[in-house]
């Protein structure tokens, strides 16, 4: 299943689709105008890295991430990783699992479904 982009002549924007077989008739229609007068355009290609790639070039994090950091999902969680490990202490495997699904693009629960998890109380 490939993914065409094309360039809407009237609108002047870019779309992508996602076309169930390469045999298939096809009209692309702007999502943007609803214009059919598309120009088909030579699309990018992707490059993935590996983890420990993004790690390094990322490197440790600190006070001063800068505001990509934890957008990259194969960020979330490392610094927790990292604080148990230097404290010697064996991450709680719930802990290690919503991590890990939060890595792979699952949504955490609700913060009320967090709320048990909140002292009674108030610090000051």
């Amino acid at each position: 299943m490939p993914i065409y982009e094309f360039w809407c002549q009237d609108c002047h924007k870019k779309a992508s689709f996602l076309i169930k077989r390469v045999s298939a008739p096809f009209t692309p229609k702007c999502p943007t105008c609803g214009n059919t007068n598309m120009v088909r355009t030579v699309s990018r290609f992707a490059y993935h890295k590996s983890i420990k790639t993004v790690w390094e070039e990322s490197s440790e994090p600190t006070l001063t991430l800068s505001p990509d950091y934890y957008k990259d999902p194969r960020n979330i969680g490392r610094w927790a990783e990292k604080r148990f490990k230097e404290m010697g202490i064996e991450m709680p495997t719930f802990l290690q699992e919503k991590i890990q699904a939060a890595r792979e693009g699952e949504l955490p629960e609700s913060l009320k479904d967090l709320k048990s998890a909140i002292p009674d109380t108030a610090y000051h």
